[in-house]
């Protein structure tokens, strides 16, 4: 019993000790707390209007007819479409998007009324520039539907003048009336699709790095004998009364997340935010063991650092949420399984966006659990370091 009590001595001695800390170092307050609400507010303000609106997009229209101008203004019409100038020829209009004032222009030929009236299928073209990608596909998507729309339209007409009535017309223009229903996001909102991923992903690399910088410090500064002292020379012990206030303080971060996402901004989340409090809490607990085994692996404060930011960047990328993971190559689709934020992207779209059962993700649960358990291969090695290695700067 003796024993047991002072193991919780000791445990508590390391958590004052790291909590003074904590609160000594300015580091800490803006890593934990400062950095992770800036980014939050940042990209949930940033993608407010959920899609962008109003691009700037220009218009050579050498027809001069009331069918050209009346492309023109419906083209205008569409929310994320703003015509903004006119150019006397393409050459003009290029200049100006290579320029960055447009992101595409519409270019209407000379006798386009003419020969729509007289059913010789004119022709218009629209130009966009894929340089940037959602601006340039969104337009792109607004001008072919003005196309088609227009082509419509004309045929339309005809078949006016040919006697048909509108059903004829109708049925002859769009034999299958398609029925869209976008799910999980039918409001097509950026900000839906990106920021449930961009804030667990920035607390996931502040966690990584504040793991390694908390550890590696105590190399650097030479108070890892004291840390280890104070834990009764058991590195379980100290690594757990070290990284416990920073469980907390993470996982309070996690919570607020959650809360502003699904609480205050009404976000889709069709499970209860149950669900995603336990991902947000095994996702910082992976992430502390992720970090754990990048100091003890590389017990060098630069080293671990840069490994760190380095994993955490890569994570991104690789959790599927800008490019499916399906669609990589097969060895990135294995790799992209050694990054938590996978996991918890995978838990996310199971729970919040489709309202599965948690039992659908008991894969990326164990994943989780893994990663919690990366601790185990380096510890015996990051005492050895704590105790003998000299930090050379």
């Amino acid at each position: 019993m003796e024993k047991k009590n002072n193991k919780y001595t000791a445990l508590l001695n390391v958590m004052k000790r790291e909590l003074r800390r904590l609160v000594s170092r300015p580091l800490y307050l803006f890593c934990m707390v400062i950095a992770p609400l800036f980014c939050y507010i940042f990209f949930t303000t940033l993608m407010d209007s959920g899609l962008p609106t109003d691009m700037p997009v220009g218009v050579v229209d050498r027809d001069m007819t009331a069918t050209s101008r009346q492309l023109v203004r419906n083209l205008d019409a569409f929310e994320q479409t703003a015509v903004v100038a006119r150019y006397p020829d393409i050459s003009d209009a290029r200049i100006a998007m290579q320029k960055g004032e447009i992101y595409g222009f519409y270019y209407i030929p000379e006798g386009t009324a003419a020969k729509a009236q007289a059913q010789r299928q004119p022709k218009v073209s629209f130009y966009t520039n894929n340089t940037l990608l959602i601006a340039g596909s969104l337009l792109f998507k607004d001008m072919k539907m003005m196309s088609e729309l227009a082509s419509g339209a004309a045929a339309r007409t005809a078949l006016y003048a040919k006697g048909a009535t509108e059903e004829q017309a109708m049925a002859f223009l769009q034999p299958i009336v398609i029925d869209t229903h976008p799910l999980n996001n039918p409001w097509l909102n950026y900000s839906v699709y990106l920021c449930n991923t961009f804030a667990p992903g920035v607390l996931m690399l502040l966690i990584f790095m504040i793991t390694v910088y908390s550890i590696g410090v105590e190399i650097k500064e030479r108070t890892a004998h004291e840390w280890l002292r104070t834990g009764n020379g058991s590195i379980w012990i100290s690594l757990a009364g070290k990284l416990l206030p920073h469980t907390a303080v993470f996982f309070l971060m996690g919570i607020l997340y959650n809360t502003y996402l699904y609480g205050f901004l009404h976000f889709p989340c069709n499970s209860g935010i149950m669900p995603m409090l336990l991902a947000t809490l095994c996702l910082v607990l992976a992430s502390q063991g992720m970090g754990i085994l990048m100091i003890g692996t590389l017990p060098t404060l630069r080293l671990g650092l840069s490994f760190a930011s380095l994993w955490g960047v890569l994570s991104f990328s690789m959790c599927g949420l800008s490019f499916p993971a399906m669609a990589m190559h097969p060895v990135l689709q294995g790799l992209a399984n050694l990054f938590p934020l996978r996991h918890y992207f995978l838990i996310y779209a199971d729970q919040a966006l489709n309202g599965y059962p948690m039992i659908y993700s008991w894969m990326n649960y164990v994943a989780l659990l893994v990663f919690m358990m990366l601790p185990f291969l380096v510890a015996r090695r990051l005492k050895e370091a704590l105790i003998h290695y000299k930090y050379l700067p």
